[in-house]
């Protein structure tokens, strides 16, 4: 199922761009015996933001608060900081 292991988005943060990688974010939704089809029909996040997600691109805390809420975890469960990929 993971099909976006190489994704990488960019947070602007002070003018620093921070890598972040969601792999655990797709892991963790089958693990947890979900699809992305499913978080989208129960309104858990858009489809933009899910889209965002599959394209590496920024998404709100609240975004990320939502999925933390629905899968039961914390922020670093879901995403990952990787230095050096910038």
């Amino acid at each position: 199922m993971i099909l976006y292991n190489m994704i990488l988005y960019r947070t602007m943060l002070g003018g620093r761009y921070m890598p972040m990688k969601y792999d655990k974010l797709w892991d963790l939704i089958e693990k947890r015996g979900l699809s992305q089809y499913k978080l989208l029909k129960s309104k858990t996040i858009s489809a933009t933001t899910m889209q965002k997600l599959r394209e590496g691109k920024s998404v709100t805390t609240e975004s990320i608060s939502r999925l933390c809420s629905i899968l039961d975890c914390q922020p670093g469960d879901i995403m990952e900081y990787v230095p050096g990929e910038e």
